[in-house]
């Protein structure tokens, strides 16, 4: 007996076939798939209706639902990121978007967004989403309403607010292959350091900003501590939590303790870790309370009211396109870095670096590099683990411990998929579309591209 469903869908399929211009019909034939669950269908739908309307936002917020629906939340992402940015932002992409932060545990960010959304347009509002957040009772007064004064008071009476201080004790010696990023370290951070005198002479101070940016775990948090031990310096990491409070204005006191801190410590790594969590483009906010912090971030960042000599600010991130361009001027971070997937030379320093302590038989490291092209530092790292697994696993059953062969960690290579790929497919649209004064060449220029 043939299935209804099955004959509605193959009769709007055979109708868009005829009359691929009417959107409509599609948009029909892509929601009853997604009814029914057949979400490869949907995709496969809604990709052939964009190639005929490329510029429709109904299509393309279908689309990234479809990707929502099937986990690919990093598909979803690169298509709400536009159309929930900027002074036109689409209220329906930017739920999409609160749900998107929901899932990634973002859970601040969601309910920024999900509220500036219901802004724009009640309707869109996703009583389910509400939930997730914890919003039930959600209403625009409670959004915008200052605390109570008692509440201020608490907010003072808590502890002295403080970071934990470190001292590395390794340097650039661990740290595999990246010789050009430590170069441009070396020629901003350390040989000022080491040369105080003579950059004295030129009336250079001590001090100032890089911007460290490129696919995730490629090693960018770990190099910005060995650049402490580097220099023996002290290191302060800051991460969101670090800065971001509940109250109005008790994140900008915050950051700005932050920075006294690593000036009572100087020399001293300052080290912002997603950045642009803390510093996103101002053209992009509808609320005010972002803006202010951003000011107060660039004016510790210039020292406008006290010296920064020996305080060095290292800032991460894995989406500079997302960072207001005020951070990238003369003083602040003024050198942006590029880090990408380690070279076939810098694996095989990265993998014999994590095999170190670890039982091994004549493991061929060179062997392991030539095969693992696009593998991210972290992908390496997971690549020995799972081979460590796997060995413990059979070291379990026969009750006797066998070092680790080459052949483990080739097995366990076709197992971890490298991870820098999907990034670089959203960072080749900007280096391609957004590459103002040329800033993400060298994107063009790892991935082959020639403009």
């Amino acid at each position: 007996m043939t299935n209804p469903n099955d004959t509605a869908i193959e009769a709007l399929k055979t109708a868009v076939a005829l009359t691929p211009e009417n959107k409509a019909l599609v948009q029909q034939l892509i929601m009853l798939l997604v009814d029914l669950l057949r979400y490869e269908e949907a995709e496969t739908a809604a990709r052939v209706a964009l190639q005929s309307h490329p510029g429709s936002v109904g299509l393309q917020l279908m689309l990234s639902d479809v990707y929502f629906r099937q986990g690919k939340d990093s598909h979803a992402m690169a298509i709400v990121e536009t159309l929930a940015a900027g002074k036109n932002a689409d209220p329906r992409a930017m739920v999409m978007h609160a749900r998107l932060m929901q899932r990634a545990g973002d859970i601040r960010g969601a309910v920024s967004t999900y509220r500036d959304a219901i802004d724009c347009d009640e309707d869109v509002a996703d009583p389910v989403l509400e939930s997730l957040l914890g919003i039930d009772d959600f209403s625009e007064a409670d959004a915008n309403s200052e605390p109570e004064p008692a509440e201020w008071m608490d907010a003072e009476m808590e502890e002295p607010f403080n970071v934990p201080i470190e001292r590395p004790d390794h340097g650039f010696e661990l740290v595999g292959g990246m010789e050009i990023v430590k170069d441009e370290i070396r020629v901003k951070i350390i040989y000022p350091l080491q040369h105080a005198d003579m950059y004295a002479a030129y009336g250079k101070k001590v001090g100032g900003g890089i911007l460290l940016y490129g696919p995730p775990g490629c090693g960018k948090t770990f190099l910005a501590r060995a650049t402490a031990g580097e220099v023996k310096s002290t290191f302060i990491s800051v991460g969101i939590s670090d800065v971001l409070g509940m109250w109005l204005g008790t994140s900008e006191k915050n950051l700005h303790e932050l920075f006294q801190q690593a000036r009572r410590t100087k020399p001293c790594v300052l080290f912002f870790d997603e950045v642009d969590a803390l510093g996103a483009s101002r053209s992009d906010m509808k609320r005010s309370a972002g803006r202010h912090l951003i000011n107060q971030f660039l004016s510790e960042l210039d020292g406008v009211d006290t010296d920064n000599d020996g305080v060095l600010c290292l800032a991460a991130t894995n989406t500079p396109w997302h960072l207001d361009t005020a951070f990238r001027r003369p003083g602040r971070f003024d050198r942006v870095i590029f880090v990408p997937p380690p070279d076939e030379q810098a694996r095989q320093q990265i993998l014999d670096l994590q095999l170190v302590g670890k039982p091994t038989d004549s493991i061929d490291t060179r062997k392991i590099a030539a095969k693992t092209a696009d593998y991210s530092g972290a992908d390496l790292k997971a690549i020995v683990d799972r081979a460590v697994e796997t060995k413990l696993h059979e070291a379990v059953k026969v009750g006797m411990p066998k070092p680790l062969v080459t052949k483990d960690l080739l097995t366990a290579a076709k197992q971890v998929r490298p991870s820098t790929r999907e990034w670089f497919s959203t960072a080749r649209n900007h280096a391609l579309y957004a590459n103002e004064g040329g800033i993400y060449d060298e994107i063009l220029e790892y991935l082959k591209i020639k403009r």
